[in-house]
């Protein structure tokens, strides 16, 4: 079974950077794609930004420019690097990554890291 390990959530100032890495194990071989969502009060969840089996990229627009989102070779950990951080970008930070699942053949079972909160100070 596939279990997402979250680090490098804290407190950065605005304008700052911070590091956001989630680390898979268990049956990574069956990882499709892997992400970062974010939830603050008053918010929906929303994602952040997400990488596909094929190396794709998505991102939020609010994030297009500043925050950039990697994964390693084997597809285990995925790295958000956040840069320019801004206040709206507080809030609860989860690892998403896609499993395939047997049945039925090509579906996605959806695995969540437990959430890594970020504070923006101004």
């Amino acid at each position: 079974q596939v279990q997402l390990v979250e680090s490098g959530g804290g407190s950065v100032q605005a304008g700052g950077s911070l590091r956001l890495s989630c680390a898979a194990s268990g049956s990574t071989s069956s990882i499709a794609g892997m992400g970062w969502y974010r939830q603050s009060p008053g918010r929906q969840r929303e994602l952040v930004a997400h990488v596909a089996r094929d190396g794709i990229t998505k991102y939020a627009d609010s994030v297009k420019g500043r925050f950039t989102i990697t994964r390693d070779n084997a597809g285990n950990t995925v790295v958000l690097q956040m840069n320019g951080v801004r206040e709206e970008d507080a809030g609860t930070y989860f690892c998403n990554a896609g499993v395939f699942v047997a049945h039925p053949l090509g579906s996605l079972r959806e695995i969540w890291g437990q959430g890594i909160p970020v504070l923006v100070s101004s």
